[in-house]
Order: C-alpha cells, then sequence, then structure tokens
C-alpha cells in the first residue's frame, strides 16, 4: 500500500512548497526539505500559539547551527564528557578528567562538553582547544563559557535542554561521566536508555570515579540491589557500561571498543555491522553459536554492502556481518561487539 503524501492540503501551497524544494538544489534531500517547509505551513493553519512557535522556532534554528559546525569534523571520532561544574581544579576529579581527556585526545579523538567549569573545563583542557567542543545551554548561573573554550568556533549556545543532549549524543562516539549532580545523572540515565531501548547507537560508556573514589561504585551498587535484583532491567543491561577509577582504563575501554567494529545501520529489518577486518570461518560458526538467541531468523552471514547502502559510499571498503536482529536484545548485541573487538 502506497503512504499518503505529506502536504498541507491546500493545492497552492503544496505546489509552492514543491517548488520552492527543488530550487534549492538539492535533489537527494529536497523530498525532506519539502517536508520541513510543509510542516511550518501546517503550523500556520493549526492557528498555533506563539510560545509552542518559539519552542519549534528556536529548537530548529540550534540544531541547523550545531550540525552545521558538527559537519566539518564527521570524520573524527567524538566523546562527550559530563560531569559537575561545581568540582574546582584542585579536586582529583577534575584531574581525572584533564588525564583523560588528554590521552584520548593523543588517540586523534575530539572532546565534547557543556562547556562550562568543573569537570567541562577539565575535559577542555585536557584535550587543548583545537579538539574541543562546548555545548553549552543558557542558565542563570554556573554555564558560562570556561576560558578554554570561550569564543571558540566550535562552541554553540542553546535556550533549550532536549536540543543541547539530542546534539551530544547524537556527535558521539562515547560517553564518559565523573561525578556531578542531577544534571550529570539525567544525561546518564538519558545515554542508558537511549542506547537500551536502541534508540541511540551502541558506544562507550564509562563512569569514572576518583581513584579508590565511590561515587559511581555507590550507584552500581544500587543499579544491582534496587534494579536487577528485582528484575526492572536485565542481566545484560550491566554491559552498557563500565565503572572505573583509573582514566587510562577508562581510555582504553572507550577506545577498544574501535578496535574491530566501526558503525552499525539498519537495511529494512537487517543489522548490518560494519568491521574493520572480515571474521575468520571459525569466528563466524562460534557467533552463531554463542548468539544465536539474538537472531531472530535465519543465521549471522558475513559479506560486502548491501543494497540500501549507496548512501554512504565512504563505508564501501569495510567488511560486514548481517542478521535479523531481536531488537529487545541491545545489551546482548554490546556482548557481541565486544567479541568482535577481541578478534
Amino acid at each position: 500500500m502506497q503512504t499518503k503524501r505529506y502536504t498541507v492540503g491546500v493545492p497552492e501551497l503544496d505546489t509552492q512548497a514543491e517548488s520552492l524544494a527543488r530550487s534549492l538544489g538539492d535533489g537527494e534531500n529536497a523530498d525532506l526539505i519539502r517536508e520541513i517547509i510543509v510542516t511550518a505551513l501546517k503550523l500556520a493553519g493549526d492557528e498555533a500559539n506563539r510560545g509552542d512557535l518559539k519552542i519549534i522556532n528556536a529548537a530548529l534554528k540550534e540544531l541547523r547551527y550545531a550540525f552545521k559546525v558538527f559537519s566539518r569534523y564527521r570524520g573524527i571520532r567524538k566523546v562527550s564528557i559530563f560531569g559537575s561544574a561545581r568540582i574546582q581544579k584542585n579536586d582529583r576529579d577534575y584531574q581525572q578528567a584533564v588525564q583523560f581527556a588528554r590521552a584520548i585526545a593523543a588517540q586523534g579523538w575530539m572532546v565534547i562538553t557543556g562547556g562550562g567549569s568543573g569537570i567541562m573545563e577539565a575535559g577542555h583542557e585536557g584535550a587543548g582547544r583545537d579538539r574541543s567542543f562546548g555545548v553549552n545551554i543558557r542558565l542563570p548561573w554556573e554555564q558560562a563559557a570556561n576560558p578554554v573554550i570561550e569564543r571558540d568556533r566550535k562552541l554553540i549556545l542553546f535556550k533549550y535542554f532536549f536540543a543541547r543532549k539530542l546534539t551530544f549524543l547524537k556527535e558521539s562516539d562515547a560517553v564518559l561521566l565523573c561525578p556531578g549532580g542531577f544534571g550529570t545523572l539525567d544525561e546518564g540515565y538519558e545515554s542508558l536508555t537511549l542506547i537500551q531501548t536502541g534508540k541511540g547507537k551502541p558506544m562507550p560508556l564509562v563512569f569514572l570515579d576518583r581513584p579508590r573514589g565511590t561515587y559511581w561504585k555507590t550507584w552500581k551498587r544500587y543499579v544491582e540491589d534496587h534494579l536487577l535484583r528485582r528484575g526492572l532491567i536485565s542481566a545484560e543491561d550491566m554491559s552498557l557500561f563500565k565503572v572505573t577509577d583509573d582514566a587510562e582504563e577508562a581510555g582504553e575501554e572507550v577506545t577498544n571498543f574501535y578496535r574491530n567494529y566501526h558503525s552499525m545501520r539498519f537495511v529494512k529489518d537487517l543489522l548490518v555491522i560494519r568491521v574493520q577486518r572480515p571474521p575468520t570461518g571459525t569466528t563466524l560458526a562460534r557467533l552463531n553459536r554463542e548468539f544465536r538467541d539474538i537472531v531472530s531468523k535465519f543465521e549471522i552471514t558475513a559479506g560486502g554492502p548491501l543494497a540500501g547502502e549507496e548512501d554512504e559510499p565512504e563505508l564501501a571498503n569495510l567488511p560486514r556481518l548481517s542478521f535479523y536482529f531481536d531488537k529487545t536484545r541491545w545489551g546482548r548485541l554490546r556482548q557481541l561487539i565486544d567479541e568482535l573487538n577481541r578478534e
């Protein structure tokens, strides 16, 4: 059955929206540009109030600008660092963040933080200005840009938390959480929820304590005692994150995730995992035995790019693993990725 075309419902306006979208010269994405225009016209027809329009307008403008800033650095891996703005420079948590960021930048990564003080400044101090992004939020306190990223073209200012968080996680290939307050916990749970439900891509998620610290260790015990024990999460969900008090180990957790694994996408219902090195026949047979519980039908197969991946020609040379994935089992998928990275 053919999907109903998304229109304003007024022939003259629909024709104008179509013409305007095509006149922009982006043939590949003209359909999406047209739908954005149609949505704006529908808002006028809905008689949306001014407050609603302000929210949509600000969010759209902020996201457009953020995507433009990040687009120049698409091919570079990035890690988002979250943590308290109130942690001082002489604090061991601050030094842990500096050490982690310095080491990960030396591996060619870039760092994204909220752009403020405390742990955010520590991440920028470690990575350096050239390898840092600031994703700042307008608040009446605590959130002025730190001196490392201030006035840098990679400093982006947001009005709304939801647009800021979307940008953080869309642009990240890993997340590091240092101790922090409600905002840090919110960012941690948001990251976990997106990965656990498949709404976000699989990525390393590391909770970093100070040496011999207990902030995240205590949190992990809470998760084990009150979430895992009651069956509110699955045992495999514990594979989605790592708690450590060693900055070097945190860095290895991030970089080792991409030791062989590169990326994934769905082509219709088929999950396609791109890797650096193709699995041997023995490895493929073992994966089919050990992970048959997450394959909804048929089996895991190895091969090249599929029809439907033509929009990513830069990845055409990467070997693939493909299978029909049980989309409730993201913790087990992380375990499969870990196995691929051991090869």
